[in-house]
This record gives structure tokens, sequence and C-alpha cells, in this order.
């Protein structure tokens, strides 16, 4: 495995290599559901990278980007047996040259629920993410469904400027209790670890909902925000139930809706979703214990 840091080096090793390539785009601090990532495009792909880059331009001023965690030498231990190819690590100045002025916005899907919240996140992170791109040039890149609004801008993107790869979506990975994994839990105290199931909870609440008949989106919002309300260290930030691929909120719910939301846990403020896509529901995979 190829640990590289600069441009240059690494568009010099990728050419080295023929057949597909798969890349799997990470801020680091990896946990179960990269490596999920990462194994699934080794199964799919004769070669694959991983970037390892927490993004500047994708964190306002009042978020964590200073103390985001960063893990490097831990996270390259994590991807030595994977058989991957490269990891490319680069700093924010080889990522962004000294003056850099060129952003991609991708408009209506990036604008409600984290981008209303986050301005500037969307456009932080579809331009990183072309740049992955064009570093890597890979075949498929893989991400996951946790992020279901970065998927679908990515998508957007992808189809807009007619990049030539396959973005792939796999299931979010759930702790045994249902928690979605996330490089963020780790801000959480013991107390607040058990409140944060309060989100998949809510999903679950309003996933039992549908199944049970009801088809009024904003009943559905509603069970949701109520789960949410009877947690006393959780504090509800949005909830939605929304098209799948424009995320413009529903009135009616047939057989295609993402149920996401948005609570802060103390003060972590974390995210996740249930997927209905023609009538089948994705929720993601649960790690078995021992």
């Amino acid at each position: 495995m190829q640990t590289l840091t600069s441009l240059h080096d690494l568009r010099q090793f990728r050419t080295s290599l023929s057949g597909s390539f798969g890349l799997v785009p990470t801020m680091g601090a990896l946990h179960a559901g990269h490596l999920s990532l990462v194994q699934r495009a080794k199964a799919e792909c004769q070669h694959v990278g991983v970037s390892i880059f927490v993004n500047p331009t994708q964190f306002s001023p009042t978020e964590d980007f200073s103390t985001y965690p960063r893990t490097l030498e831990q996270d390259l231990r994590a991807l030595q047996p994977l058989g991957v190819d490269v990891v490319w690590a680069p700093s924010a100045e080889e990522m962004y040259p000294p003056g850099a002025q060129t952003w991609i916005t991708v408009e209506h899907v990036s604008g409600p629920l984290e981008g209303a919240r986050r301005p500037g996140h969307f456009r932080g992170v579809a331009t990183v993410v072309a740049k992955l791109f064009n570093a890597f040039t890979p075949h498929r890149a893989y991400f996951g469904q946790k992020d279901a609004q970065q998927l679908a801008v990515i998508r957007r993107m992808v189809l807009d400027l007619n990049f030539p790869l396959e973005v792939v979506a796999s299931p979010t990975i759930r702790e045994p209790d249902g928690l979605a994994l996330s490089s963020r839990n780790r801000y959480l105290s013991r107390e607040e670890r058990r409140s944060a199931i309060v989100l998949y909870r809510a999903l679950g609440a309003a996933q039992a909902s549908l199944d049970g008949g009801e088809r009024a989106a904003n009943r559905v919002r509603a069970v949701m925000s109520d789960v949410i309300a009877g947690e006393p260290l959780a504090h509800e930030d949005y909830v939605s139930a929304a098209d799948p691929d424009t995320l413009a909120e529903l009135d009616v719910i047939g057989d295609n809706v993402l149920l996401s939301l948005a609570v802060r846990v103390g003060a972590t403020r974390l995210i996740d979703n249930f997927l209905l896509r023609d009538g089948r529901w994705e929720v993601g995979q649960t790690l078995t214990l021992g």
C-alpha cells in the first residue's frame, strides 16, 4: 500500500495501474462504515484508492474543523490488510493552491436540509470531491447512504459535469442498537451515547407509520418529532420526508421517500436516514456483536 501526499506522486502512481479503479473518499477517523466501502470497492474493482483529507472548505467558522478527529496512523493500520493500492493524504495547501477561487455549486439539491443549516457546506463538498475525481480518475466512487444529501449532490454533479464514473451508494453501517456509525460519535459522553439512538427510534417510528398505511407526509414528520421530543438530551434540528432525488419535501408519500433528520445530542450534531425506494426499505446493516 502506497501512502502519498503530493498530487504529482499520486498521478504518477495512478498512471502505473491498469484496469478498473475504485475510490473511497474519506476525512479519516475511519470506522467500520468506511472499511465496508473499501471492502466493496476491492470486491468490484481491480485497484482501490482511499483519500484521507479533512476538508476545511466544508466547515463553517462555528463548526468543529479544528477539533475534528485526525487519526492518520491508526487509519493506515486499518487499511493495510484490506488490499488498498494507494492512500492519498494531502495537505490543505496541496489540495487548494494559493489564491484558489474556483468552486462548484450544485444548486437546488444542495439547498434544503443540511444546505439550509450549513451555508457553503456543499460548495466545499462538491469542490473537493471534483478535485478527488480529477486526481484519482476512478471508474467508481463509493459513498455511504448515511450522508444521503451529500450522495444526491455528488450524483447531480457527476451527471451535470459529465464525469466518466459511477457513483456507488453502500448501506449505512449501524451499531447493534441501531446508531449509525459516524466519526462524530466519539464526541458523545456515555449518557449521550445512550440517548443518541433516538435518531434510529424516530426513523423506525416513521417507517412503522408508513408501513401501517399513513401517507400524509406532515403526519410522518410529526411522528419523528414526537419521538425526539421525548428524549431529554436530544434537540431536533430538522425532520424531513422528501423526494429521494430532488430532496423536495413531499405532501403525500408513495413508493419513494427519504426520511431524514438531524438531531443535537448534547453538543454533538448527528444525522441519519431511512430510504424507501420503489416500495422497498433501505435502512442499513447492523454490526454483529463479537
